[in-house]
């Protein structure tokens, strides 16, 4: 009989320490739209995933979901993640045009340096004077990528008059505009639909960074590219690296802190050399499928310049309707940008 309750007296303590093992784990659902060999997957969100559960002695698990696996769209993942739909998103700020009015600021033409030292600038920036665009949400980082280029399918641009007729994917609020002042014909969409796009004639090009060229073969589909000469590059979009913050806020405090430990600046500092080192080797599988190309700068890039500040002045004219001190916020992220380089 003493032996009986020995042996179920041993059943339920191992049941109750499994349960209360099962109650301290977390699995966080993490969704975003680039396959998952893209850098932003392979080398930044999956290395993140393996950190805290290891620190976390795999109490913290992450599934990682690339392409849109959940269903919606690219653009509907700030709402997922808002709603609880899914725990975790990486995705482009600038998909949702107007949703985050103070992080338009390091969309504008000529704003950002190299990705390094704009990243920690954009996440001092979002900590400090843009916190209210992601009350909504716990910030894990926000960053950048290294300044695009121009790329197009076979036509290599030196002035902005070789862009005149052109079908070009704009990313970005601001760049969509100043491809039209240029003469371009601006076509909006996300990255994975940009390869679709060349392939079946929508566009003729796009501007995006080296980095993200690879994940979809965009060197084998465009041959001419341009980049811009000088401290600044033509254009950066803001990435969103963000956690429901319900589910944030329903970690026990040992789990919190792991979490915390694991974002801001050190994390946003990490992205930008992450992203500052991806470009060479990608241009470098531009040049082995036989690309062209060309410096920007003197005279025609001075003409492009004067297109960009105009936008500036502009966004920041049109920036006191929707409550904000425009000139502030330009002078702010410029300084930020300068602070760390």
């Amino acid at each position: 009989m003493n032996k009986v309750l020995k042996v179920c007296g041993s059943a339920m303590l191992a049941l109750s320490a499994a349960s209360f093992a099962g109650a301290d784990s977390v699995t966080l659902k993490f969704h975003t739209m680039v396959p998952m060999p893209a850098n932003s997957n392979a080398k930044f969100v999956k290395p993140w995933a393996d950190k805290i559960s290891a620190e976390s002695n795999g109490e913290i698990k992450v599934e990682m979901y690339p392409s849109m696996q959940l269903g919606g769209a690219p653009p509907q993942l700030v709402d997922q993640v808002r709603d609880g739909v899914v725990d975790i998103v990486w995705t482009v700020a600038g998909y949702t045009p107007g949703r985050f009015p103070r992080l338009e600021v390091f969309e504008l033409p000529f704003m950002p340096a190299a990705a390094t030292p704009t990243s920690q600038a954009i996440q001092e920036y979002v900590d400090t004077v843009a916190a209210d665009d992601l009350k909504d949400y716990k910030v894990l980082a926000v960053h950048v990528h290294a300044p695009g280029k121009i790329h197009t399918k076979n036509r290599l641009i030196k002035s902005a008059a070789d862009l005149k007729g052109l079908k070009m994917r704009g990313p970005t609020r601001p760049i969509t505009q100043m491809l039209e002042k240029m003469g371009a014909t601006p076509v909006g969409m996300p990255v994975p639909k940009v390869a679709p796009s060349l392939s079946k004639g929508v566009i003729d090009g796009m501007v995006v960074p080296w980095e993200i060229m690879p994940s979809f073969k965009l060197q084998e589909l465009t041959k001419s590219h341009t980049d811009i000469v000088g401290s600044r590059g033509l254009y950066t979009s803001p990435f969103l690296f963000i956690m429901n913050k319900a589910k944030y806020e329903s970690l026990s405090p040992k789990h919190k802190a792991i979490i915390d430990k694991n974002s801001g600046m050190a994390l946003a500092k990490l992205a930008g050399e992450l992203w500052d080192g991806f470009e060479e080797p990608a241009r470098a599988l531009a040049v082995k499928a036989g690309g062209e190309f060309h410096d920007l700068s003197g005279a025609p890039l001075a003409e492009i310049k004067t297109i960009g500040d105009q936008l500036v002045a502009d966004w920041i004219a049109n920036s006191a309707s929707r409550g904000l001190d425009g000139r502030k916020l330009v002078d702010t992220a410029r300084g930020l940008i300068k602070k760390y380089e």
